[in-house]
């Protein structure tokens, strides 16, 4: 028995239409930018309030502008139509900047393309189901995708989905039919430098081999909470997905930053130390392990122990959960979705989010030491709850790459 099904009609790219998946910008401008420089991106349709020519619209007045240019794309050939498959996915790639925290050490990445039953997701100890999803979302975030969805009849970005129980045997076997496959039926090339490259496989014993063991053991939503929360209260009966390895994977850091405070730097730092914090002079880097924040304000850098709550989980005690509860929360006031507050994900280095701080369009860096792979694994297969943005998975699964037709 697997959860792991096939795409009834899946639209795969013609090799111009990947995209960063909707939520990986910190600049709402840049994914202007980067439609206009790429029309034939996804990015447009899956943002369309933020492509060139529907500026000023909202995001629910721009969905007629998405069905226009997904229906243009596959008019023009974009897309290619095949039925009935799962896609062999790899993602390989340069050897990045050593400077960076970062995803690849050279090495590649393996995934299947398919469609997970819904029905299956679940989200606490005691409600039954092989997809475990444990981390806050943004319902509004939530409402889009479901909006794009039922606007469209089509999905464009899958849902990143961690093997947990048959992981190395999935990736050997990833790997074997990769080095079997031949050409790509397609590639494309991130901003990173990584080459993703996509293999339809048609039922058969290799198709149905891999679904086993894509969907044989508990999967945990590794990338895509909104849109596998959007896939059920959409009423979809299955979700599209991407089932990946442990070893196909890092997690890079996860920052934040604070446009506004309401006092200078120096009340900041009072308070945290009345609420229990300890603060020292520090460096404008992610911290190299937990247990320390690096706060960023003024052209000064400050490390940050914040205090642990002695009764409280694991989970309840982790960094990101602790800057949300005692930095935004005690002493900033500010709820996790305030518009104050930007995540960051570990694409833009240090150094991005200090150069947004010195230019004065934000406050406040905070600086997060990544959760580890395995510590990641770990609480989710307990039924823990992550905070929200907390782990920046790499490398992604690019959007508009394959595409699944769902009405």
């Amino acid at each position: 028995m697997t959860v792991a099904h096939p795409i009834p009609t899946a639209w795969l790219t013609a090799g111009a239409t990947g995209a960063q998946n909707y939520d990986e910008f910190a600049d709402d401008a840049e994914i202007t930018e980067i439609i206009a420089a790429n029309p034939s991106s996804a990015l447009a349709i899956e943002m369309p309030h933020r492509a060139p020519g529907s500026l000023g619209k909202s995001f629910a007045e721009s969905l007629p502008d998405a069905v226009v240019r997904l229906t243009q794309a596959k008019d023009a050939g974009a897309y290619r139509r095949s039925d009935d498959v799962v896609v062999l996915y790899r993602i390989s790639g340069p050897v990045p900047d050593p400077s960076r925290i970062s995803d690849a050490d050279g090495s590649t990445a393996y995934g299947l393309w398919c469609m997970v039953d819904t029905d299956q997701i679940s989200t606490s100890a005691e409600e039954p189901g092989l997809v475990i999803r444990n981390e806050d979302v943004f319902l509004e975030k939530v409402r889009e995708r479901v909006a794009l969805f039922q606007a469209l009849g089509h999905l464009l970005s899958p849902v990143l989905l961690l093997q947990t129980g048959r992981g190395d045997e999935l990736h050997a076997a990833l790997a074997d039919a990769a080095a079997q496959a031949g050409s790509p039926f397609a590639t494309d090339v991130d901003p990173a430098g990584r080459t993703h490259a996509i293999w339809p496989l048609a039922a058969g014993p290799l198709a149905d081999s891999l679904r086993e063991l894509a969907g044989g053991g508990e999967l945990v939503v590794a990338d895509g909470n909104h849109r596998s929360l959007a896939a059920q209260s959409g009423g979809l009966d299955r979700f599209l997905a991407v089932v990946t390895t442990p070893a196909s994977v890092a997690i890079q850091p996860y920052n934040r930053l604070v446009h506004q405070l309401d006092a200078p730097i120096e009340e900041l730092l009072e308070r945290l130390e009345k609420s229990g914090a300890q603060v020292a002079p520090g460096t404008a880097t992610v911290p190299a392990q937990g247990g320390t924040v690096h706060l960023y304000a003024d052209g000064r850098a400050f490390a940050v122990t914040l205090p642990r709550d002695p009764h409280g989980s694991v989970i309840d005690n982790i960094d990101h959960a602790l800057v949300e509860r005692v930095l935004f929360g005690d002493v900033l006031g500010l709820e996790p979705g305030d518009k104050r507050i930007t995540y960051v994900g570990g694409d833009y280095p240090a150094s991005w989010l200090t150069e947004e701080v010195d230019a004065g369009r934000s406050a406040l860096a905070v600086l997060i030491a990544p959760v580890t792979v395995d510590d990641f694994v770990e609480v989710n297969l307990a039924r823990q709850k992550m905070p929200r943005k907390s782990t920046w998975f790499t490398p992604k699964a690019r959007g508009g790459l394959v595409v699944a037709q769902v009405a």
